[in-house]
């Protein structure tokens, strides 16, 4: 008997499969035990630190909006909507902690938190680009950019000596670049299916990304300069896109090629 073929959807539901089991026996933490809520200090307060929490925190609350998107692309492909599930309850804990830091350090009272809660849903994010393709490149490059970040807070809170705000962002990075990982095998498997068109559709996704908090968040920009939160897109380059092409093994040459290629064949259909 012949054995079957391993589709793509079989290598999707593979790789799902790989994330959870690590996420189970390795990644799981609870906001309660792992947080050293003890040891939490309102000597280091400012409006700074304020300022560069609570972006982080409304990044993160447009959760909904990030896991209706992202259910509807997904919806019918076992292994990456389960995926979503997943990475929807691990963000959840990101926005959660960031919320009960802010609170129980006397940074925000319940009275702020309630506006910043009105002001993020009242808006809505939107999924910046169109297929399940160039979304699993998308968060490739927003989770790496997410991770960089956080890990420069943890490194940072490190040296200011705050050990609650350091396992905070230990456990936030550490999620981030989980699923960094992940939307990378993504974009490996549909590289084995389609490497010109998916080598496209990274380039078209390099060329037009952005934060989902730019443009949605007030005074993004400006509160991530305040608050030293942001990273520099040379180092987004350096430290995002660079070791994606390198691991993908490919370069930006074979994305020009690949556009070139596509771009004719997408105008003549």
């Amino acid at each position: 008997m012949t054995a079957r073929l391993m589709t793509a959807k079989d290598k999707f539901y593979r790789a799902y499969m790989d994330f959870f089991e690590t996420a189970e026996r390795k990644r799981r933490w609870n906001l309660f035990e792992d947080v050293p809520w003890d040891k939490l200090s309102a000597s280091a307060n400012t409006e700074e630190r304020a300022i560069r929490i609570e972006t982080y925190c409304a990044e993160e609350m447009f959760l909904p909006d990030y896991t209706e998107a992202g259910n509807e692309l997904l919806r019918g492909v076992f292994g990456l909507a389960w995926f979503q599930n997943a990475w929807s309850y691990e963000e959840s804990r990101h926005g959660l902690v960031f919320r009960e830091y802010l609170i129980r350090s006397g940074l925000r009272t319940q009275e702020q938190f309630d506006k910043l809660e009105s002001d993020v849903f009242s808006r809505r994010w939107k999924a910046p680009f169109k297929t399940r393709r160039q979304m699993s490149c998308y968060g490739a490059l927003q989770e790496s950019a997410t991770y960089l970040a956080y890990r420069a807070q943890k490194d940072r809170a490190e040296v200011e000596h705050d050990p609650t705000l350091e396992a905070i962002f230990f456990l936030v990075s550490r999620d981030e670049a989980a699923h960094a990982g992940f939307y990378r095998s993504m974009i490996e498997i549909d590289m084995s299916e389609d490497r010109a068109g998916t080598l496209s559709d990274l380039a078209h996704v390099i060329a037009n990304f952005k934060m989902p908090g730019d443009g949605l968040i007030p005074n993004y920009h400006e509160h991530l300069r305040i608050g030293g939160g942001g990273i520099t897109p040379r180092l987004f380059l350096t430290r995002a896109v660079f070791p994606l092409l390198k691991q993908l093994g490919t370069s930006r040459d074979e994305l020009k090629s690949a556009i070139a290629a596509v771009v004719p064949l997408r105008a003549a259909s």
